[in-house]
This record gives structure tokens, C-alpha cells and sequence, in this order.
């Protein structure tokens, strides 16, 4: 049986999750869609779609999706559906896992490939983030939270743009981009979005293109631009640490990536060493890291990514004549020794 695709979908409270997903349900599709819902969501989804209101965990919906809600923990209940699956009691196509406001997406994230009998069952395809546009300043600046939810996002979509002015959404749009280079971004109104914006978008594929802004990487050469010393924002008080205290564009967001680049190629096992002593120390606060790089001995691109503790490494497609060969690394996470991680990666090179 082939993998079972998963997305998951996160964002603060109220930033629009249940309404995205009312939208993508009731589309025509033609996909059997199964929801896992966390509880203690602020509004349920089965107001208006769900056949019937019963005690049961799994319930089947108008349109043929199925709609479950944890009352357990997550693995439990993709184990259920999974095992459902193959024995034709249940039919759907994909799960998607709506979290609370308020959930950090790592440990949910890593359920698919800590657990032998989940990533033989299923495929992580993406983590979708809603951003409120009105709220976000505020929540971004109070909730670690928000930030790590952005952090951790392969597609961000921002919600209530209309609520507020052009300038705000584009000061948003750009602290959301120093943040997370990797995860695009799209204004939404009331969930809607083209399917192909939230379906197989391959964000944990190995071989998925490795998107970094090219504008992001020359801005982040000179950061300290146009928002300067002036930006009053209380975070900055809050977590001044060291060196760096006085040192801030825009946001001094705890969440924050950074891009290594170099000509050079890597030397194996002095990279191999170098990371795996990075993730045993910095693991916990590397929300989200992906490269594709130039190893010494291959005619191929290496791709590696890693949420957490986790990392996992791919031979790509092989570099084409006349192709420069170069290495892209981008790290995103939280309070990262940038310095370190720059320095440790320059001497793995050959």
C-alpha cells in the first residue's frame, strides 16, 4: 500500500486554521480527506459539515471525508486510521492534522519519523502555518509559540490582510521572511487557496528544491537596514543576550536562519563529525535545516534536511556539465550560535 500523505496545519488562535480547512473540505476535489483534530480546538469543524454527531472517534462527513478527533495521543489515532485503511473500513485519501493555537509543531512533526510503524504507513508531505495579519505583530513579539509555528513552516499563509494596511503586511511579510527564507508566502482571504497550494507540496522530500529567496540572502549581508536602532518592540528588552543584546533589525525575534554558502566542497566525515555534534548539543532549538551541498567524492548534489535531533541525508540528481558546484545550507531556529555554526561548517570544507 502506498504512503498515506499527512499535512499539518498550524497557526495562533484565531488566525484562520478551521476556516482553511472548511474550505479545502468542501471543495470538489474528489479526495477523501481525513482530519485529525486536536481537541481543544476554539472551533470545531463539525458544525456545519459532519453528518452526524455521535460519540464515536472517527466520523464520516457529507463529502466523504472523515473527521477524528484525539482524544488520545496522535500516534494512537494514526495508527487506528491507518489500520482502518487497510482493512477497507475506512476509505480516505490523505490526513490532515490540524493542531491547537498553541501547539509547538516539532513534536508533531516528528511523530512520523520516530515511530517505525507511522513512517511505514505514512508520508509528512508539508507544515502549513496561518498567520493572522492583524494579531501577528503582538503575537509574534509575546508567544514562542507563534514564532516557532513560523519556524517550522513550509507554506505560510497570511489571513486578514484586508484588515489592515499595505505597509503593515509588507513589514509582516518581511520579519516572517528573516524568520523562515525556506517557506513561501501568500496573502489568504477566508481560506481560500488553490489546492495545489496546500496538497503535495513535498516539504520534508529530500529532493524537494531547496527555496531560499535570493533577495533574502544579499539583504541578510546588511540587515541593520531602514529599521535600525528605533524599533521599540518589548521583545527586544526581554531577551537581550550577550554580545548581541544591543544588535537588532527590524524584530529581535528568538527565531531567526541564517544561510551558509561556499564554493568549496565538503569533506565528508569532517561535515558528518561537525553536525552530529551540533544536533547533540543545539537539537532541541534547530527547528528546521535543509542544504544542498558539494561533497568531496560524489558526481552528485548531497541533500540533507533535519527538524530537531533528526537528520537525514540524500545523494540528488548528479551536477550537470558547466554546472557550478557550490553548497546552500540554511538553518532556522532558536537563539542559534550563528558564528559557531558558520565558522564549524568553513572548516569541513576541503
Amino acid at each position: 500500500m502506498s504512503l498515506i500523505p499527512a499535512t499539518i496545519l498550524t497557526g495562533f488562535l484565531g488566525s484562520g486554521k478551521t476556516t482553511l480547512l472548511k474550505r479545502v473540505l468542501g471543495e470538489a476535489h474528489g479526495q477523501k480527506i481525513a482530519v485529525i483534530e486536536n481537541e481543544f480546538g476554539e472551533e470545531n469543524i463539525d458544525s456545519d459539515i459532519l453528518v452526524s454527531d455521535t460519540q464515536e472517534q472517527i466520523i464520516q462527513m457529507s463529502n466523504g471525508c472523515i473527521c477524528c478527533t484525539i482524544r488520545e495521543d496522535l500516534r494512537a489515532t494514526l495508527q487506528l486510521l491507518a489500520a482502518k485503511k487497510r482493512k477497507g473500513l475506512l476509505d480516505f485519501d490523505r490526513v490532515v492534522i490540524e493542531t491547537t493555537g498553541l501547539a509547538d509543531p516539532g513534536p508533531v512533526a516528528q511523530t512520523f519519523f520516530m515511530d517505525d510503524e507511522i513512517a511505514e504507513s505514512y508520508l509528512l508531505d508539508s507544515i502549513l502555518t496561518l498567520v493572522d495579519a492583524k494579531h501577528a505583530t503582538q503575537q509574534l513579539d509575546d508567544r514562542q509559540e507563534a514564532r516557532r509555528q513560523v519556524g517550522f513552516a513550509d507554506q505560510i499563509f497570511i489571513s486578514k490582510t484586508d484588515l489592515v494596511a499595505q505597509d503593515e503586511t509588507d513589514a509582516l511579510m518581511h520579519r516572517l521572511k528573516h524568520m523562515n527564507p525556506r517557506a513561501p508566502q501568500k496573502a489568504v482571504h477566508f481560506g481560500e487557496v488553490k489546492l495545489d497550494e496546500v496538497f503535495d507540496l513535498r516539504g520534508f522530500n529530500l529532493n524537494a528544491k531547496l527555496d531560499i529567496d535570493p533577495d533574502f540572502l544579499t539583504e541578510d549581508e546588511h540587515h541593520d537596514h531602514d529599521h535600525g536602532e528605533h524599533c521599540d518592540h518589548p521583545s527586544h528588552h526581554a531577551h537581550g543576550e550577550g554580545e548581541h543584546a544591543g544588535h537588532h533589525h527590524h524584530h529581535d525575534d528568538d527565531v531567526k536562519s541564517f544561510v551558509f554558502k561556499s564554493d568549496r566542497a565538503f569533506d565528508p566525515a569532517k561535515l558528518e563529525d561537525f553536525l552530529g555534534a551540533i544536533v547533540n548539543i543545539y537539537g532541541p532549538r534547530m527547528l528546521r535545516y535543509k542544504g544542498v551541498l558539494d561533497m568531496r567524492g560524489t558526481e552528485r548534489k548531497v541533500i540533507f534536511q533535519g527538524v530537531h535531533q533528526l537528520m537525514g541525508s540524500d545523494l540528488g540528481p548528479a551536477w550537470a556539465p558547466g554546472e557550478k558546484r557550490n553548497s546552500k545550507m540554511v538553518f532556522i531556529g532558536i537563539d542559534l550560535p550563528k558564528d559557531i555554526l558558520l565558522q564549524g561548517l568553513e572548516q569541513c570544507l576541503v
